[in-house]
């Protein structure tokens, strides 16, 4: 099983991106899926969670600029984020669980600057 993710990159300010993270390589559903992001020389910490129904959980520095979303068809999740600060830049990494195992994808650095 494979998580990748995508769609990180530089932003000014105020600018919008739009992360995905798909799975791959497993005949079965996907569980819940999650995005976390790591500043230099810190823990991961929770951007957001989705469930398979739909429920969503954000961290309260995100709420109402950030969006995470998935299409169960595609086994992907996405992560829209708006309003982007400096201190968003990390590295983001989905996980997700599938078959009750947690799955981490690979990291994709956002860069917020001007």
């Amino acid at each position: 099983v494979q998580l990748q993710a995508s769609g990180g990159g530089l932003v000014q300010p105020g600018g919008s991106l739009r992360l995905s993270c798909g799975a791959s390589g497993s005949s079965f559903g996907v569980g819940s899926m999650g995005w976390y992001r790591q500043f230099p020389g810190n823990q991961r910490e929770l951007v957001a969670s989705i469930t398979t129904g739909g429920g969503t959980n954000y961290a309260s520095s995100v709420k109402g600029r950030f969006s995470i979303s998935r299409d169960n068809a595609k086994n992907t999740m996405y992560l829209q984020m708006n309003s982007l600060k400096p201190e968003d830049t990390a590295v983001y990494y989905c996980n997700a669980f599938i078959l009750s195992r947690l799955y981490w994808g690979q990291g994709t650095q956002v860069t917020v600057s001007s």
